[in-house]
């Protein structure tokens, strides 16, 4: 008697999840960067220092990533995110200087919403072309807020019609007890990351320097943003509502015809939109600083579309963009001799990325891998100080290069963009 059993399934043993492959390859990084810190002697590449400042430089350009996110994923492109933004750091900072740091939020995300209301009503109602409409939210931003200052902060103490009154207080900031030695009661817990951070080991002391940078001095706005992550994913993916926004910027038409009323929704996902970019302005109005400036948004808003497009439509991919621009800006501020440590480490993770490249026998990214390494290693060798122009771009720079050169599938919601009038053809 004979027993066959090739064509019985077997599991794989080798195969990984999407979790543990994210795992794996966040250690590798943080591993080459260890060799880095540890060949070039700038221990701030990991310091917790430096996450901190990563992290609050995070938070802005990740809530205007989800801001243009839940925008297109109901159908509407919105490139008005940098003036709800503006409009947000102005009614943010006004409530925080009348009323306090949380009602400045919650009028930051209104002054947000009313942008997204007004972009909705141009495009969807009217049927104005969505880039037009977009640019027109940002001049309105601009010239409205500045016109709103003449008004109400003219006049007043430290206020002008280029910035408001500061705030009288402030969002409080925590540090987790025994990671970041935070308080219980009146005692002091042990600051465990700390000292293992001090003893800047390989790959334990960078891993302790990260994790007490999230952990440490954290403003409870941070912690607010960081939930919005995976909430917004839970929505987006679990929920009967995410279905129909996203149907809504799939197959408009095909939702319809299935009784989603697409207007009613694309009207919920551009005040949605709207409010998370208003909330990334009153970040940087009341945690980031304590008032309002003229410029303060900086462009973030468009970044933000940046990290959308990086991270693949996709609200965990979104925070991965925020992170690289984060990580870039708060070295440059924290520690810019390190700079031309980052040199090194993009020759080597260009290294193990020629590798894998190799092995999966794609020759065109081999040779970009090649190009972009030798490079690296070039600056590395010749550059002993960033000048002070470049390091003001290096941010922007990285982002661009990150954009493109992404290796992954880049899938935008198919009719993003696209006029829809309810009752057509179906």
């Amino acid at each position: 008697m004979t027993t066959t059993i090739d064509a019985m399934p077997t599991a794989n043993p080798r195969r990984m999840s999407k979790a543990q492959r994210l795992v794996l390859m966040g250690l590798t990084l943080v591993a080459v960067m260890s060799v880095t810190r540890l060949w070039t002697g700038y221990d701030n590449l990991t310091s917790s220092g430096t996450i901190g400042a990563a992290l609050r430089l995070t938070v802005p350009i990740l809530l205007a990533g989800l801001a243009g996110l839940w925008a297109e994923r109901v159908g509407i492109l919105n490139i008005g995110i940098e003036g709800m933004m503006i409009l947000g750091t102005w009614f943010g900072a006004f409530g925080a200087w009348k009323w306090g740091p949380w009602v400045g939020l919650v009028l930051a995300v209104l002054g947000g919403m009313l942008g997204g209301l007004i972009h909705a009503i141009a495009t969807i109602r009217f049927s104005i072309d969505q880039v037009i409409s977009g640019v027109v939210m940002n001049l309105f931003a601009f010239f409205g807020v500045r016109y709103l200052s003449e008004l109400l902060f003219v006049g007043q103490p430290q206020g002008g019609i280029s910035q408001s009154p500061p705030q009288s207080s402030a969002i409080p900031r925590i540090d987790v007890p025994f990671l970041a030695g935070g308080p219980i009661g009146g005692w002091t817990s042990p600051d465990i990351l700390g000292w293992f951070e001090e003893r800047r080991w390989f790959l334990i002391g960078d891993l302790a320097g990260i994790l007490k940078g999230l952990t440490s001095n954290l403003s409870l706005a941070s912690l607010i943003a960081i939930l919005l992550v995976p909430l917004s994913a839970w929505v987006l993916w679990r929920t009967t509502f995410g279905l129909r926004l996203r149907s809504s910027g799939e197959a408009p038409e095909a939702a319809e015809s299935l009784g989603v009323d697409v207007i009613r929704v694309r009207y919920i996902g551009l005040l949605i939109s709207g409010g998370l970019a208003g909330l990334g302005g009153g970040f940087l109005s009341i945690v980031s600083s304590s008032y309002y400036r003229q410029g303060q948004t900086a462009g973030r808003g468009f970044i933000g579309l940046a990290t959308m497009i990086f991270g693949n439509w996709r609200p965990s991919g979104v925070l991965g963009g925020a992170a690289v621009f984060g990580y870039s800006e708060g070295l440059k501020l924290v520690a810019g001799g390190s700079i031309t440590g980052l040199f090194l480490f993009i020759a080597l993770v260009s290294l193990l990325v020629l590798m894998v490249a190799m092995q999966a026998r794609a020759q065109r990214r081999a040779l970009t891998t090649v190009i972009i390494g030798a490079l690296a290693v070039l600056a590395f060798a010749t550059v002993n100080e960033v000048p002070e122009s470049l390091t003001q771009s290096l941010p922007y720079v990285v982002t661009l290069v990150v954009l493109a050169t992404a290796s992954q599938r880049l899938r935008p919601p198919a009719k993003a963009g696209a006029p829809y009038r309810p009752g057509g053809a179906h």
